[in-house]
């Protein structure tokens, strides 16, 4: 695996800076730079890294939901929404606003930041708005990139917006990323993105840190669960299996086999 740069664990600017980017994503949803990011890096996630996604009817096509996927790239920001027809709103690390190129594109293609190492009550409050607009949201179930190769273990982050809004959750689980930093070697892995079911939680205004981690864990629970049998069978047998389970229920409901 190609080296990672150190991780910066603390932002040390002022809460006041992200203010802007904060402001912007809860009265504006994302303009044309998500279109033209998703037309130009669509190409690339499809055809070199052969991206496939299982499981896209499992993401309601309106109203809030939140996406809770693992993270090894810095392109499963684009794995995740290449297939979904409504955009994203994507929660990232406070250090990637500042650079002069980069930071409108993720102001105005749908970025917001969570500055890290400081329990950012904005970064909440933004979520917060999203949802109140029906808004999808995606947040890394890790918290941040997992270094090892393997999954790393939920925060409690993901439980908490799950407790505290009530809206559908979707597990997603990203395979192959992990080998996307290869690509200097020419060595393009298969990527697949799959879909959970929703869960839901009953709404909690202030669940403690024990209830967030509880639900946190339920969620990434389904992530590994998916993760490992894409890892162990391959997509296609995940299809497969898939496919011969809604036929087995249509036909326990009284109902046709699914096509």
């Amino acid at each position: 695996m190609a080296e990672i740069k150190p991780q910066v664990y603390k932002d040390p600017r002022p809460a006041e800076y992200f203010a802007q980017f904060h402001e912007r994503s809860r009265t504006r949803e994302p303009n044309f730079v998500y279109e033209g990011v998703r037309a130009a890096l669509s190409p690339v996630a499809v055809g070199l890294y052969r991206t496939r996604a299982i499981g896209t009817e499992n993401v309601p096509r309106s109203g809030p939901v939140l996406l809770t996927p693992n993270h090894f790239s810095q392109m499963d920001h684009f794995f995740a929404g290449v297939y979904l027809r409504r955009k994203l709103r994507f929660m990232a690390k406070s250090q990637l606003f500042g650079p002069p190129v980069l930071t409108p594109i993720f102001t105005h293609g749908g970025v917001f930041p969570v500055r890290r190492g400081y329990r950012d009550e904005e970064a909440f409050k933004t979520v917060s708005a999203i949802f109140d607009q029906g808004g999808a949201v995606l947040v890394y179930a890790e918290g941040g990139r997992s270094r090892t190769g393997g999954l790393g273990e939920p925060r409690p982050g993901i439980g908490r917006i799950a407790l505290e809004s009530g809206v559908p959750v979707v597990p997603v689980a990203i395979h192959g990323s992990a080998s996307v930093r290869r690509w200097k070697k020419l060595a393009f892995p298969k990527v697949t993105v799959q879909y959970g079911e929703p869960v839901t939680f009953p709404v909690s205004e202030d669940p403690s840190r024990e209830q967030q981690m509880e639900a946190a864990t339920r969620i990434f629970d389904v992530v590994r669960r998916m993760y490992t049998d894409l890892e162990q069978n391959g997509r296609k047998a995940v299809r497969r299996s898939l496919r011969e389970r809604a036929q087995a229920d249509a036909l326990a409901a009284g109902g046709r086999p699914a096509a």
